[in-house]
């Protein structure tokens, strides 16, 4: 499922640093503004403890883990809407992600130039949002064009279009994001058709120094009020050490040095599952002798829609799921034993996959 989550900021952030800690791409990295110039995709294992408890139990000859698509896009400027530093294409790259990890330097470094001067994580998240309403605005005002005169002789279907695209004009006009406008059932389609930048869901990624991982610093504080005013989430990183981590190849020396920094795991971990969670994503499996794998599906996706995550075929032709509960799985400790217990279940078309599903799916084409 290529759904894509893009890392933005400002450069000199440390978005580069964060995605080769992610990916292991090693995209270049450098103190000065553009040098990321094309995007960077990293196809990345979204780490999942329930995979390897039945691995454990399994015993598999393969294992196949779920993952997500992250791409780094390089860094917006002042007057990116209008083409500066290299804008329009850089917005074009953001509108091809279908959520956003904004970055945010909430570090003091005199090493590391800002492209303002100064450290201000608001200041900075204002910039980018403002460019990115800007790019909005004019599509909204692009697409009211194209419907204001069906509208005015009275197309209803022209008029409700009419009626979002004014809404979503106007709270860009006040300088909100066009994901803060509440949206009735019937106008998802049309609005994610808009695929407007400041409509994607966004996580407010904090980058601060190696002392503020665990607790945080004044800026992260401001950031975080900022993001709950606006219903947004953060988390914080400090990109720098995630990449000293990510160059410990033993596990034991790995772990000890978490534990000197108060860690349970690495921040890229977490974030990793936090971007697979912001677009929606959850995970079902399937485990057998051949092989144990995560498979991605949309949250509220039916058992056939499912089946067709492993093939077409399997949708076309869908006849019946047979569902486990991973903890029913785990604790039992194989298929044969859920099903003398009971507790294997069979599902027809209607079924919505929970997070965590174990899944046979039976098929005829």
């Amino acid at each position: 499922m290529a759904l894509k989550c893009g890392i933005v900021g400002l450069p000199n952030v440390g978005k580069s640093t964060l995605f080769n800690c992610l990916s292991n791409a090693k995209a270049q990295s450098a103190n000065f503004p553009f040098c990321t110039i094309e995007p960077n995709l990293g196809v990345i294992n979204v780490p999942d403890d329930r995979l390897q408890r039945l691995v454990d139990i399994v015993q598999p000859q393969n294992t196949v883990p779920t993952t997500v698509e992250i791409v780094d896009i390089a860094g917006l400027v002042k007057g990116a809407s209008k083409g500066e530093g290299l804008g329009n294409k850089f917005l074009a790259n953001i509108r091809e992600t279908h959520a956003i990890l904004h970055v945010l330097r909430c570090f003091e470094d005199d090493n590391i130039v800002h492209v303002d001067g100064s450290v201000d994580p608001i200041r900075d998240k204002e910039v980018i949002d403002m460019e990115l309403q800007l790019k909005d605005l004019e599509t909204v005002e692009a697409r009211m064009q194209k419907v204001a005169k069906q509208a005015s002789i009275g197309d209803k279907d022209a008029r409700k279009q009419l009626d979002l695209f004014e809404r979503v004009k106007s709270a860009l006009e006040q300088g909100v994001s066009a994901r803060a406008v509440e949206l009735e059932d019937s106008e998802e389609v049309l609005f994610r058709e808009m695929q407007l930048l400041t409509g994607k869901p966004v996580l407010y990624v904090c980058n601060v120094e190696e002392g503020a991982v665990v607790d945080g610093n004044a800026h992260v504080e401001r950031v975080k009020a900022m993001a709950a005013a606006e219903g947004a989430g953060t988390m914080v990183i400090g990109a720098g050490i995630e990449a000293d981590i990510a160059e410990l190849e033993d596990a034991e020396e790995r772990a000890m040095f978490l534990a000197d920094l108060g860690l349970e795991e690495p921040g890229v971990a977490k974030l990793i599952r936090t971007a697979y969670s912001l677009l929606d994503l959850q995970t079902y499996f399937t485990a057998g002798e051949k092989e144990v794998r995560a498979w991605t599906v949309k949250a509220g996706s039916t058992a056939p829609q499912a089946a067709g995550v492993i093939h077409t075929d399997f949708e076309k032709g869908f006849i019946r799921a047979e569902v486990m509960k991973y903890d029913d799985f785990v604790t039992l400790g194989s298929e044969q034993a859920v099903k003398e217990a009971g507790k294997l279940s069979v599902e027809g078309k209607e079924y919505i996959v929970q997070d965590g599903d174990i899944m046979h799916f039976r098929f005829n084409v």
